[in-house]
């Protein structure tokens, strides 16, 4: 009976020993698999980079800080980060401690930094700054897309000379047509209020705006721009992808989406599967951070 019970226990070892467990994977636009050296190898001949993220996602923010590496290596240091994360009025702060000249505490108490910018952010700015790379951040002040969303784009017109330097430059063209856009319009509902809802589409249409001019003010010729942003803001070529085709359609840029799956496997997902140049799928269930 005890060399039975040992065989049916070693067989249900063995069998959950001989599961595949996927952290992720990697999918290039047309759907075949991509090792992370081929990524990089990639990624290095773009511009700009749109690295999204589900802003939880422990493996997101992991391979966000490994594919930043391999590709400081293959350019040979030619890279400018920036992030979503950080917000304009907070550049001199940021750059304070890239610097040195501001410790991380005083970093976090005079900066709006994100609740998981320690777990999930603070690597990120610590390699540019062990590798002295300039970090931009790009965003808007969140304030300002508050006060957007409550009283339309055209109330950014009453702000001082000082404040219209920390959002793009007005008038911010707000349309339908951008992807993703009427995704938002549609999460709305067909009987909330007209005026409610574009206002809402233009809270994030000024700060994808914003974003994009950050990152074509501090482009460099032949540095790639990594930039890191939440999902929706470049799924699709939508959002700030949009905003810097608008004004520079030559620049070369690719995007990493991220897709969750409940497949093992992590197979390109078979609906809501709009893929971009490079496409990251991970575990629905993987551990997030917050």
């Amino acid at each position: 009976m005890k060399n039975i019970f040992i065989t049916i226990l070693l067989a249900g070892f063995c069998s959950l020993s001989a599961q595949n467990f996927k952290a992720y994977q990697l999918y290039d636009q047309k759907g075949k698999e991509i090792k992370t050296d081929k990524l990089v190898k990639e990624l290095a001949d773009y511009d700009v980079v749109f690295f999204g993220e589900n802003h939880n996602s422990s493996i997101n923010h992991w391979l966000q800080l490994k594919i930043t590496e391999a590709l400081y290596e293959k350019k040979n240091g030619q890279l400018i980060l920036g992030a979503e994360m950080f917000e304009r009025d907070n550049q001199a702060q940021l750059n304070q401690y890239l610097s040195g000249k501001m410790d991380a505490k005083t970093l976090k108490d005079s900066a709006r930094l994100w609740n998981n910018y320690a777990t999930d952010y603070k690597p990120l700015v610590d390699f540019a700054k062990n590798k002295k790379l300039n970090f931009i951040a790009t965003n808007i002040p969140r304030r300002y897309a508050s006060q957007t969303a409550k009283e339309g784009l055209e109330s950014l017109n009453k702000l001082s000379d000082k404040e219209k330097t920390y959002i793009a430059q007005l008038p911010i063209k707000v349309t339908l047509d951008t992807p993703g856009y009427p995704e938002m319009k549609a999460m709305m509902g067909d009987h909330a209020e007209g005026t409610k809802v574009m206002n809402f589409i233009s809270a994030q249409a000024v700060k994808d705006a914003t974003m994009a001019e950050s990152i074509l003010k501090n482009i460099q010729a032949g540095k790639t721009f990594i930039h890191y942003n939440g999902n929706y803001h470049s799924k699709e070529f939508g959002g700030t992808y949009w905003y810097i085709k608008q004004k520079n359609p030559n620049l070369k840029m690719a995007v990493i989406s991220v897709f969750e799956s409940e497949d093992p496997e992590l197979k390109v997902p078979s609906k809501d599967y709009i893929p971009t140049e490079f496409n990251l799928v991970i575990p629905s269930d993987m551990t997030k951070t917050f």
